[in-house]
This record gives structure tokens, sequence and C-alpha cells, in this order.
């Protein structure tokens, strides 16, 4: 099994840095079938292979994600497309 780690620093307001979590979840929802649910202000989202969290912090996000065996081959390009995501949303 394979994990992924990524802390991911911002500057938003929570109620903005939650905003956009939210957003990135519904399209990951929509495009893979990811089922995802908020705990507190940590976002858990999971479907066959894969099972992780976003925790939102102050001025800082963490990531993690167990990979199932196929999608943890995948491990580099998913790694490098949720950095993207995550510049691209929390510069």
């Amino acid at each position: 099994m394979s994990h992924i780690n990524i802390q991911h620093a911002h500057s938003l307001a929570p109620a903005k840095a939650r905003a956009a979590v939210q957003e990135v979840a519904e399209k990951l929802a929509e495009r893979f079938g990811m089922e995802y649910g908020w705990d507190g202000d940590t976002l858990n989202f999971a479907r066959s292979g894969v099972d992780g969290h976003i925790a939102l912090l102050p001025k800082q996000l963490h990531v993690t994600a167990k990979l199932g065996f196929l999608l943890g081959a995948l491990k580099g390009p998913i790694e490098s497309e949720i950095r993207r995501v995550l510049e691209e949303r929390f510069g």
C-alpha cells in the first residue's frame, strides 16, 4: 500500500479555505465517484482503492491518502496532480 502525505501552506481565511476544499471534493466525487464528508475541519474521502483526508489547519492544508495496490502504481502522477490543484486553488 502506498501513502501520500502532503503539507501545503495557504493564506486564505478559514471559510474561504473550507469552500475551496469543498469545491475540490465535489469535483473528485463527480469525476471519480469519491464519497466524502466533513468531520470538523477535516474532509474525509474514499472510494475503492483510496482512503484519505484533507485537514484544514491555520495557514496550512494536510493531505494524506492510502492508495490500494492498483492505484499505488500511479502514486507519482496522483501526487503531482494533487500538488498542482493545491497550488492552483491555494497558491
